[in-house]
């Protein structure tokens, strides 16, 4: 009888990033920017007729096209975003301030997202408060003698 070696994985998959990050797995791929030929070839087709499809394309939605509706109304009307919210909030000038910008948050009746957004916002506020008191501590540091012995 033969001796056979088995081997139970030949090839080991690496976990995470196999390759160098910023270098692609393929480096004769195809190249960055560039066009995909089936978007090319319909622009090539539709060269020239945008005038003549939009034209038809409202005929249809007036002849009662939901379709059609549906498509002019999203061309012709921005999508809708959050509405503004005016709050009058008290002056921040550290982070126990944010208590007081909650409360009126919570009398505003603000959205979720504006509230997220608003809570992000108050972050970005914060950490310049601490870095801004972080660096006039270190300039009085700085400019404080220091006194050999004294100790």
């Amino acid at each position: 009888m033969a001796e056979t070696s088995l081997q139970l994985h030949p090839k080991q998959r690496v976990r995470g990033r196999p390759f160098v990050k910023g270098q692609s797995g393929n480096p004769a791929g195809r190249p960055h920017g560039s066009k995909n030929r089936q978007t090319l070839a319909a622009r090539e087709l539709l060269d020239g007729e945008a005038a003549a499809l939009t034209r038809k394309a409202v005929e249809m939605a007036l002849a009662g096209d939901a379709g059609a509706m549906r498509l002019c109304l999203e061309r012709i009307l921005a999508p809708r975003g959050e509405p503004e919210v005016h709050l009058d909030l008290p002056p921040i000038r550290d982070a126990g301030d944010v208590a007081g910008v909650m409360a009126a948050v919570a009398r505003g009746g603000v959205t979720p997202g504006q509230g997220g957004t608003l809570g992000r916002l108050l972050d970005t506020y914060i950490r310049a408060i601490v870095a801004t008191d972080i660096e006039r501590r270190l300039r009085r540091v700085e400019a404080t003698p220091i006194r050999v012995g004294s100790w």
